[in-house]
């Protein structure tokens, strides 16, 4: 079977290539488009596995750019029980009919699907998703969900809203007040901590570091607190081509890949090369000192500039993860030797970020007192002491004490 792909570019809607699918195995074929091919502007979506060219090209698997616009592991949950209450009707068996059952108004970055040119885009909406003030609504059908006793009308809803960000958490899209898109966060019913405010915490801190971040904000509903994130590929109602580190990358399944990897990819394809590197180091030691260990690549992104070249995202999706916690998290290596993170281990690979040494020190004490600061700015956003006390150990720990030893030299 195949799919027209197209992509959302410079205002327009264009054909970009098809994809082809086997109907037994997990393997695809893709073929750019001769008009896309003879655009000035043209750029490849996945630079690494579908370079720029004429011709078939083949993978063993979905190519990792048009993952990245699938659904996580929340959303398969949700189209699985969703095929299970018949709401829809054909049951996925590939990475592709995951991808092609998502809501095509909130997908994540600017790709888009359609059978040929006579048909709409696949899973059309009427681009209408709940505001904000439906928080309530949804967070009782993400719970209904976890219990196994959603609905079919609950599926449709949250389906309805899509699932566009990695993670395994309950989410949807949302329609901020003045129009925006928007990723709302949910609390599971099983959660030990208040995870929203933890997150809130940590991209408030972020931006006091002088990291980009995703606009944030922390939503009280009920008893419980939802984190609703500004969606960073949308351009007033415009989309923005997204693409994953690890699709960058090219990784395969089971492969961790490493900052210092990700820094050669910067090199290769990046657009700001050496502010994307700088800033890349200086959110590699902020997850060290906040202990963000859901910290991987599908966790870092990038947007297409207008010059056709990539450039790093605002920081989304960081965690702080207490001590007790942090057996069930994923750490992106510093550098290919895979040793033990550490402090002294990020500054002796600045260079690899096309940083000297002073000016590392520099950035390190800039995200040292910023991190310092997570109770005073922890009671700011107006977070339950209890809570904060949980966190206590994700912000007060052993590379802390190490940053402050270097500092001191």
């Amino acid at each position: 079977m195949s799919w027209e792909v197209h992509i959302e570019w410079q205002g327009q809607t264009c054909l970009v290539g098809r994809l082809h699918a086997d109907a037994r195995s997990p393997a695809v074929s893709f073929e750019y488009a001769p008009e896309w091919l003879k655009r000035e502007d043209a750029f490849s979506f996945d630079p690494t596995l579908l370079p720029l060219r004429p011709g078939t090209q083949h993978g063993p698997m979905l190519f990792g750019a048009i993952q990245d616009c699938g659904p996580d592991r929340w959303g398969r949950v949700l189209i699985e029980r969703a095929v299970r209450k018949k709401v829809l009707d054909q049951k996925p068996y590939r990475d592709i009919d995951y991808t092609l059952a998502l809501d095509d108004a909130s997908r994540l970055g600017a790709l888009r699907f359609r059978l040929d040119a006579e048909s709409p885009f696949l899973a059309p909406s009427t681009g209408k998703l709940p505001p904000l003030i439906r928080l309530q609504a949804l967070l009782r059908a993400t719970d209904a969900v976890h219990s196994d006793t959603a609905t079919a009308e609950d599926l449709q809803f949250l389906l309805g809203a899509g699932s566009p960000l990695g993670g395994a958490r309950p989410k949807s899209a949302v329609s901020l007040a003045d129009g925006r898109l928007a990723l709302a966060k949910f609390p599971k019913p099983d959660d030990t901590r208040d995870i929203a405010a933890g997150e809130i915490l940590a991209l408030t801190l972020a931006g006091d570091t002088g990291i980009r971040v995703a606009e944030h904000q922390l939503v009280p509903v009920g008893a419980h607190s939802v984190a609703v994130i500004t969606r960073f590929d949308r351009a007033a109602q415009a989309r923005i081509p997204f693409l994953s580190a690890a699709s960058l990358l090219g990784l395969l399944p089971g492969d961790t890949g490493a900052y210092t990897r990700l820094a050669d990819g910067v090199r290769q394809f990046g657009h700001d090369v050496t502010g994307d590197l700088r800033e890349l180091w200086r959110r590699l030691i902020f997850s060290l000192l906040v202990s963000n260990y859901d910290d991987h690549l599908r966790n870092h992104g990038f947007l297409m500039h207008a010059t056709g070249r990539w450039s790093l995202s605002p920081a989304y999706d960081l965690n702080p993860v207490p001590e007790i916690d942090r057996v069930r998290a994923n750490k992106t290596p510093i550098s290919e030797d895979n040793e033990e993170p550490s402090i002294a281990g990020a500054l002796a690979v600045c260079p690899r970020f096309g940083i000297k040494a002073p000016a590392a020190k520099k950035i390190l004490g800039e995200v040292f007192t910023a991190v310092s600061a997570w109770r005073t700015t922890g009671r700011k956003l107006r977070i339950k002491t209890a809570t904060l006390d949980v966190y206590a150990s994700a912000f007060e720990h052993e590379m802390m004490d190490e940053a402050r030893r270097l500092l001191a030299q």
